[in-house]
Formats: C-alpha cells, structure tokens, sequence
C-alpha cells in the first residue's frame, strides 16, 4: 500500500468534482469533515480555551501523542487538523493495510521532506493493529524527531501499544459524541443536503441512539433518511417514518475491545453490589449489542463462585442450570433462564471470603517449601507402606464423637498454621463461622487435655 502523503497539509486535497468525480458520491461525513478546529463537534475536554488540544493549536507546534477513543469521534479530523496547524507534511497509514514495507515508505518521504526544511506528521490508524516489530521500526525515527507520531486507537493503549513508543507519546482520551453534539451535526447535514425536513423529537433520539455516539455512522443514517423522506414529498421525518426507511441496527459493540471488558465489568460490579436492574440493564445491553451467550454464562458462573460463594451455594447450581438452560434451547429462550440468574446472583447473599481463601492458600504454597505428609495422614495401600509406618495413629473421624477428632492435626509437622478462609456473618456463612467456632474450641479443649 502507498501511504497517504498529502504533501503540505495546508493545501486541501482536490474537490471530488476536480478529481473528475460526483460531489454526491461522497459520503456526507466526508463532505462535512471539519476543515478547522472550530467546526469539531464534542470534545469540549480537550478543546476551547485554555484546554490541551487547543493549546497545541495555538503553538503551532506538534509533540507526539496518541488519540484514544471509539470509532466515529474525530480522531483522524484531529491529526490532519494539527499537522496544519504545524505547518507540517501529513503522511497517514492505516495499520490494517500497512506494514514494515509501507513505514519505511513513509519514512523514506519524510527523509526528503526533512531534506527540503519540512517537518512531517506521521498518522497512523488504528495503531493497535501493529504487532510488537512493526511499531518497533517506528521508534528510532520518532526519537530521532524525523517524524512526529499521531495514533489514532480504538483499543486501550496500555496494553496495545509498546511501553517504548507510548512512553514517548502523550495519550488523548476522546469521548463518545452526545447529543448536543448530534444536533449540531444534523443542521449542518440539512445545511449541505440542501433539505429543509422536520425532525421530531423521536425520531432524532432513535437517529442518536442508532449512532450509539459514532459521528459517521450518525451522518450515514441521516443522509439516507433525509433524502429518502424529501424523494417521498415529505417535509418531516417522525419516528414511523424513520423505522421503515432505517430498520433495527445493531449497536456498536465491540467484542474483543475495551467497551467489551467495560461492560462485562460494569454487569459484574452491578452483581457484586446487590443491584439486580442495573446487572439486568448490562446484561441485556451487551445481548442486545452481539455479545455471545456462552460466554456471558461462563462469567455469570464465575461472579456465582466469586462474588456469593458459600454464603448462598444455592447460586452455583443457578448458575450452572441457568449456562445449560442455554445449551439447550438456545436463543432467546436460554437468555431468559441466564437474565433470571443474573438477577438471582444479584440479590443474594455475598461473601467472597471463599475467594480469598483460594488466592492466599495458592499464594502460600508457591511461596513455601515442599514439607511432607505426616505419617498419620499417608496413604497405606501396601503391606510395605503400612510396615514403614503409613497412616499409623490416624483416627477415623466418623468413629468418633460428633464425627470429630477432636485435637488432631492435618497440617505438616512443624508447620507454621495459617489462615485462609474467614467466613463472613451473611448468608449461610454466618452458620459456617459458628461451626467453625465451635470445631475450634473442641480442638483446643483436647489439645489442653493432652
């Protein structure tokens, strides 16, 4: 792929008409992109007076850094605003078509740009699609301030970009648009399309929710509706109007991405904090934007283990009823069955002491030596084993009073004793601790007596 080199980034590229083209062929969020940085829409953190981007702006001077945000909110509009802003040369690449072979392209021109007194701005799209070598060969020419990077990124850059190269670039936050910001983007789109159509108040709430805080996609939508609803003779387009012309689309989901993990998060902390409509509400919310049943089952099992424990076992065969349920009949009728759970789970009662107990128990073992089974406590299968002393002295708790032998010791010899379970008072775990309690009195009582 040949990268993206528009030359001196002060110079607009030709008009699609110049270019021999249609104006109309162009998608309405490519006619309407902002050509300064007072037509970008939302933002407001980063952009007016006083605030990070706009400071850039006023500069004119450009350091590298990296736009993280979802699709659609002007990350791409934001590096071609600042490498003009710069006075700088614009190369952009897209990590989807691009590798080692395009970079060094790239670098190659911004060689000859630097030669002739120019700086360069290298864009890179979606920069969490370069694998560990690819954004290594960017580093020298970034350190060396032969290009100045931008990334534009979907996905987490703390895990997506290498230390090295993130460690050199500033991270932007965007935010999702709103709709404050959809409306300002509607008058504009009536302003180019040359409409003059009504939207009520319902269909525009649909259009924004339909974008799901995506600027393009929010464009692309009310393109086809607008001009659909003037192709009819119609001067208002209303919520009726709107479905037949734009059926159900699906929301924006990403299923390996961050807003996955935020949101499986989000059902998880809603669990834990004893809010069933809100565990409800995320769980019908990542079902409704493609997230696979299976594996919602296989968390909502685990937040069962996890988050309630022994305080209700009840949970857990909820839980693994609720995840076959599924196996069985499917979709929708086992996402019935999983909400239900996922309400059961909300409501009962929490102890994560069960969990704890787990962590501390394997963190103690991989810390601690190797100590041997006690004699008592080996297991004698053989006539040898049981000569050398295997299970000797070992008391069979069901033969002795309360099916409790009182004093003995299961732990290693000279073994320091921890503790790892420490059941909470809710739940049945409050009936736990007073056995527990009444076993541990028993063995100190015998203990005493010996």
């Amino acid at each position: 792929m040949t990268p993206d080199l528009f030359g001196d980034s002060t110079d607009k590229p030709a008009s699609p008409v110049n270019q021999g083209g249609v104006a109309g062929s162009v998608p309405l969020a490519e006619r309407i992109r902002p050509s300064t940085l007072a037509e970008v829409v939302g933002q407001t953190h980063l952009l007016g007076a006083g605030k990070p981007l706009t400071l850039l702006f006023e500069q004119q001077h450009v350091h590298s850094l990296i736009l993280w945000g979802p699709p659609g909110v002007g990350k791409t509009t934001l590096a071609r605003l600042l490498a003009g802003a710069a006075k700088a040369q614009f190369i952009a690449l897209s990590a989807v078509l691009s590798g080692v072979k395009e970079i060094r392209a790239a670098i190659d021109q911004a060689s000859e740009y630097a030669r002739a007194g120019k700086s360069t701005i290298l864009f890179i799209d979606e920069i969490h699609r370069f694998n560990k070598s690819q954004q290594d060969a960017l580093l020298p020419f970034v350190e060396s301030g032969l290009v100045t990077f931008i990334g534009a990124t979907t996905e987490n850059p703390s895990f997506e970009v290498n230390s090295a190269l993130l460690s050199r670039s500033q991270v932007y936050v965007l935010n999702s648009l709103n709709s404050n910001d959809f409306t300002h983007l509607l008058k504009r789109a009536q302003a180019e399309l040359g409409t003059e159509i009504a939207v009520d108040n319902d269909a525009f709430e649909a259009l924004c929710s339909y974008a799901d805080g995506d600027a393009r996609r929010f464009l692309n939508l009310v393109e086809i509706t607008l001009l659909q609803t003037k192709a009819q003779g119609l001067n208002k387009l209303d919520l009726p109007a709107l479905k037949q012309i734009a059926p159900s689309q699906i929301r924006r989901f990403d299923k390996g991405g961050d807003a996955f993990y935020d949101q499986i998060s989000a059902l998880h902390k809603s669990v834990r904090g004893s809010d069933p409509d809100a565990a409800l509400y995320w769980f019908c919310r990542m079902l409704d934007g493609g997230a696979d049943p299976r594996y919602m089952a296989r968390r909502i099992v685990r937040m069962a283990w996890e988050d309630i424990g022994l305080a209700d076992p009840r949970a857990f065969t909820i839980a693994n009823e609720a995840a076959q349920t599924y196996e069985r009949l499917g979709s929708p009728e086992g996402e019935l069955a999983l909400a239900q759970c996922v309400l059961y789970l909300a409501i009962a009662a929490k102890s994560n002491a069960g969990y704890n107990a787990y962590k501390q128990a394997m963190a103690h073992v991989k810390q601690s030596s190797t100590m041997p089974v006690p004699m008592h406590l080996r297991n004698a299968p053989t006539k040898l084993m049981k000569e050398l002393g295997h299970g000797s002295a070992y008391r069979y708790a069901h033969d002795e009073e309360a099916g409790h032998a009182a004093g003995e010791n299961y732990w290693p010899e000279g073994m320091q004793v921890p503790k790892f379970y420490e059941p909470t008072d809710r739940g049945l775990e409050s009936k736990i601790a007073e056995k527990l309690n009444w076993l541990a009195q028993r063995n100190a009582d015998a203990r005493q007596k010996k």
